[in-house]
């Protein structure tokens, strides 16, 4: 099994009225309704990357350091670190 941690940034989107979840060393969005659910589709949506990845032998970005991503994010802004844990079964 190989685990990948990376830092996502969650956003309210009031006009949408989402939760905006963003990877930014991976170009990588979802959203949700609500900060749980968002955070739910992030670790999803992270398992799904990184299971291609593996399957095709795929370069990928390596994680931000977690403080500089956090030190850069904007008031309402919020960082958190998402894991996202891929078996040789997924990848099959």
């Amino acid at each position: 099994m190989k685990s990948f941690v990376y830092p996502a940034i969650f956003l309210q989107d009031k006009e949408e009225q989402v939760i905006r979840v963003l990877f930014p060393d991976l170009g990588l969005t979802t959203d949700g309704a609500f900060v749980e659910e968002a955070f739910l589709y992030a670790k999803e949506a992270l398992k799904a990357y990184f299971v291609y990845v593996q399957k095709y032998d795929l370069d990928f970005n390596y994680p931000t350091e977690f403080d500089k991503v956090y030190s850069q994010a904007k008031n309402n802004e919020i960082v958190m670190l998402i894991n996202a844990d891929v078996t040789k079964k997924d990848v099959e």
